[in-house]
């Protein structure tokens, strides 16, 4: 039994004319007849009763109508699938992402990616805001890991979860007995933060200056890690994802901090799909959410 043997049959049975399903099926009408007939041979029975005027289904045919139509839409299924599968089986995405997320988010996940997608390369590429934007919008990088909303002509946005943003004090800050602070409470401490260009930098001076103050800024780094490290030592505060909290390390607090969050998700260019390997990635990040670790 060969597929185009049921496409011709399904073909009589739409048009009940013999001439029609041929035409429809650009075969010419004996060749048609010649496959059908077939088809009757090899199921030992007639699916058609034949008149001068029309063409009929015979019970056995309208049985089988039901069990044709449901294989070639089995068969289009799996050549679907394995379409998306070829696309998938071998490739390479190219990730960017903000230093403030790559290190807490992406390692397990980025795990379990390969394990499911062994033969996708993924390749991390920690940068600023700006230069990962304009890394997506140069074509350098596939989808970039970044903390919304990005307002820039030319990008699509898939926002994944809303993160609290909390107050990292030395653990014997007179502060650390309080769960939770307000931007009040840091106003005469001095802030150790990220290197300007980083949005988390950014942020946590806008949030200062809409509650009325300029904050110290007594220290910057590029690396979130050493901020922490910083204030481990005892030199100032700062303002970090809840992500990067470190429970293990007990020179360090964290504490709350009222009204404030940063929203996390991935923007990619717009206008046109993405590939298959780059829409796994981003669908596969998008379903872990905040947590896992």
């Amino acid at each position: 039994m060969e597929l185009h043997q049921l496409r011709y049959f399904l073909a009589v049975a739409r048009t009940r004319n013999f001439s029609r399903a041929a035409e429809q099926c650009h075969v010419a009408q004996p060749s048609l007849s010649q496959q059908i007939k077939k088809l009757e041979e090899e199921l030992d029975e007639r699916l058609f009763e034949r008149t001068k005027r029309e063409v009929a289904l015979t019970p056995a045919g309208e049985v089988f109508r039901g069990h044709a139509e449901r294989a070639l839409e089995e068969v289009e299924a799996a050549r679907e699938k394995v379409r998306e599968v070829r696309g998938l089986v071998r490739g390479r995405v190219v990730l960017g992402a903000l230093p403030t997320v790559a290190p807490y988010f992406l390692p397990a996940r980025l795990r379990a990616f390969a394990e499911k997608f062994p033969g996708i390369e993924v390749v991390v590429h920690e940068d600023t805001t700006n230069r990962l934007v304009a890394a997506v919008l140069g074509k350098e990088v596939d989808l970039a890991l970044l903390s919304l909303p990005v307002e820039r002509a030319g990008l699509q946005a898939r926002e994944f979860f809303d993160e609290p943003l909390l107050v990292a004090l030395p653990a014997r800050h007179r502060l650390a007995a309080k769960r939770r602070l307000t931007l009040d409470d840091l106003e005469q401490e001095p802030f150790i933060l990220m290197q300007e260009g980083h949005c988390l930098a950014g942020q946590a001076l806008q949030f200062c200056r809409l509650n009325g103050f300029a904050p110290q800024v007594s220290f910057r780094s590029a690396q979130l890690e050493t901020v922490l490290a910083f204030v481990a030592e005892g030199r100032g505060v700062s303002i970090i994802p809840a992500m990067a909290r470190r429970d293990r390390d007990k020179a360090v607090v964290c504490r709350a901090l009222a009204g404030m969050t940063r929203s996390v998700g991935v923007v990619h260019r717009s206008g046109r799909p993405l590939a298959g390997t780059a829409q796994a990635l981003l669908d596969f990040l998008a379903a872990s959410g905040p947590g896992a670790r």
